[in-house]
């Protein structure tokens, strides 16, 4: 399992690394086929908890959320997308639900629209700091810190993690493995912020404490959908990881925290 893990990183890491290089339409395109993937999974947990679904208009939602991003970065046009999509997301809900036939059509709803909200607004954010100032090491920055504290987590509990964290959601992490994954980033947060964007050394230590309560908490909340479902994993997607939304989990917390802090720190 722990080779599979590694070899599928090795494979994953550097295309990763060329699409968050270029940026721009290519950045945008992997982000709504990630979108389009995790929703896919989300629908299948949902289904799996005996709620109806609607994948048409919760993936409509996903992409135009994403693609409003990057064109409200671009200042393509003069009016911001994002309420009249979330507008007309409501609406063609509220009129899916009324032809529910369900036993229960206002949590089918209620479930379906968060479950769009949740992946569809939190992507965008991966579009947002891409196009910023500077968008470029501010991602790498992001992604970077969130994979040490995860993958310092992980290696830090398998080896001494003795008391467990969250075991209702999450009964193989441990306190122990929490704690390595939470100071690595936070010695690493100075040094690669101050390295890729210029942070000052408490700038980088706030990130890293941000980063390391934060991530730990977006790992949760997918973890929160999984246990619903009696799943250990979104799905086999990604050999040794899972699926999109195992791997997605914590990024989908830390990455708007970044844009915010980021145009806090930086400007918009």
């Amino acid at each position: 399992m722990l080779r599979t893990r590694i070899l599928t990183a090795i494979v994953m890491l550097p295309l990763v690394a060329l699409l968050v290089y270029l940026g721009g339409l290519a950045w945008l395109a992997a982000v709504i086929l990630v979108g389009g993937l995790a929703w896919r999974e989300m629908t299948a947990i949902l289904q799996r908890s005996h709620f109806s679904v609607d994948r048409l208009l919760g993936l409509a939602f996903i992409v135009g959320a994403v693609v409003t991003a990057y064109i409200n970065s671009h200042q393509l046009l003069q009016v911001d997308l994002l309420r009249p999509l979330l507008t007309l997301f409501l609406i063609a809900t509220l009129t899916w639900a009324l032809y529910n036939k369900g036993e229960y059509p206002i949590a089918d709803w209620s479930v379906n629209v968060a479950g769009a909200l949740y992946l569809g607004f939190l992507l965008s954010h991966f579009v947002t700091l891409r196009e910023r100032p500077n968008g470029l090491a501010w991602l790498v920055l992001a992604i970077t810190l969130t994979w040490i504290a995860d993958t310092l987590a992980y290696f830090t509990g398998i080896s001494i993690g003795r008391h467990k964290l969250w075991p209702r959601l999450s009964p193989k992490k441990t306190w122990e493995g929490w704690v390595g994954g939470s100071v690595a980033v936070i010695i690493a947060g100075p040094l690669l912020g101050g390295w890729l964007v210029g942070l000052t050394v408490w700038q980088g230590l706030i990130l890293g404490v941000l980063i390391a309560v934060i991530s730990l908490y977006g790992d949760l909340a997918v973890s929160l959908f999984k246990r619903t479902a009696h799943i250990k994993d979104s799905s086999h997607l990604i050999p040794g990881h899972g699926g999109m939304l195992d791997r997605l989990d914590s990024l989908l917390f830390t990455v708007p925290v970044a844009v915010y802090f980021a145009s806090i720190i930086a400007g918009p």
